[in-house]
C-alpha cells in the first residue's frame, strides 16, 4: 500500500485550511516541533517568501483525527483556478442507499447549508428523475468543486 497526501493548489492556504477542516471534521495540523508557525518551518527549509501564506499564523495542512484519511496540504501557487476540477471530493453525508431518499435529501441539504455558512457556493443540484440519487455540487471559497451526497 502506498501512503499519500492530497495537495490542493490555492491562493490562500489559511482560508482553505479552515474551510476544509469544517467540511471534513479534520484537525488543523500544528507546525513541527520547535516552530511556532508553519511559515517559520517553511522558511527553515528554504521556501521563498513569495510562496508563503500572507497570514503569518495560518496553518496550511489538515490531518484526520482518527488517523485513517490522508493528510491534506494547501499549497500556495501564483496562478488562479481557471477550469473545472479533474478530481473532486464527494462528501458522503446522506447515509447511503439503505436510507430513504427523502431522508438523504434532508441530510444533504442540511450539510449544504452548514458549508454555505462556512464559505461554499452552490453550483448545481444532482437529482435525476427516476434515479435513487440526490446530491449537490458546491465550490469551496476558491472555486474548487465538490459534492455532497
Amino acid at each position: 500500500m502506498t501512503s499519500f497526501q492530497l495537495t490542493v493548489d490555492c491562493a490562500d492556504p489559511g482560508l482553505l485550511t479552515r474551510f476544509w477542516a469544517t467540511a471534513l471534521g479534520y484537525d488543523i495540523e500544528s507546525p513541527p516541533d520547535g516552530f511556532g508557525t508553519w511559515n517559520a518551518y517553511w522558511r527553515s527549509v528554504g521556501v521563498p517568501e513569495d510562496e508563503l501564506d500572507d497570514d503569518v499564523d495560518a496553518a496550511d495542512s489538515l490531518v484526520d483525527p482518527a488517523g485513517h484519511g490522508p493528510r491534506i496540504w494547501f499549497q500556495k501557487v501564483p496562478e488562479g483556478k481557471l477550469v473545472k476540477n479533474r478530481l473532486h471530493l464527494d462528501l458522503r453525508r446522506g447515509g447511503g442507499r439503505t436510507v430513504p431518499l427523502e431522508q438523504r435529501r434532508e441530510r444533504v441539504l442540511a450539510e449544504e447549508a452548514r458549508l454555505i455558512e462556512a464559505g461554499a457556493t452552490r453550483l448545481r443540484v444532482l437529482d435525476p428523475e427516476g434515479m435513487d440519487h440526490f446530491a449537490v455540487g458546491l465550490a469551496d471559497p476558491e472555486g474548487n468543486e465538490f459534492c455532497i451526497n
